[in-house]
């Protein structure tokens, strides 16, 4: 496997891939979240690059509960199941420590079973359950991971 390398994400990487981000990175938000997710001084958000393409990319967000939750981990369509996401996942354990908090918290889609597994496959623990959270259908898992 080519060896993918992990950048802070800057404006110039917004700008890279925001006309696919719908097309490429599916089941994303939108561009206007991402840029102020980029500029928000309490989020940090990563790109991981393989020939200098971005692939992939992942923040997390200090929410002042003494955790860091993940924004998302998005991988380019054709690059998935090739340990994109471990990567991006062990590069914000790293992050993380460095806002000095216990835990990692996110949110998943039920639906979601690829997502699902790769966080309880590093470590990552169900803790709750948001009823209906999705579109108003499906329910969000609650994980967490402890430093």
């Amino acid at each position: 496997m080519e060896e993918i390398k992990i950048e802070k994400m800057n404006l110039d990487h917004f700008n890279e891939i925001k006309e696919v981000l719908i097309s490429e990175f599916d089941d994303f938000w939108n561009e206007n979240l991402l840029k102020e997710e980029i500029e928000n001084e309490n989020s940090r958000y990563i790109v991981a690059k393989k020939n200098n393409e971005i692939v992939g990319f992942a923040g997390i967000k200090y929410n002042f509960d003494n955790c860091v939750e993940i924004m998302n981990i998005v991988t380019k369509k054709n690059q998935r199941r090739n340990g994109i996401g471990k990567i991006l996942i062990e590069k914000i354990k790293e992050i993380a420590k460095e806002f000095c908090v216990q835990k990692i918290c996110l949110e998943v889609n039920e639906q979601n079973l690829p997502a699902i597994n790769l966080y309880q496959k590093n470590g990552f623990k169900q803790v709750g359950v948001r009823k209906q959270y999705y579109d108003g259908k499906f329910d969000a898992i609650l994980m967490d991971y402890n430093l």
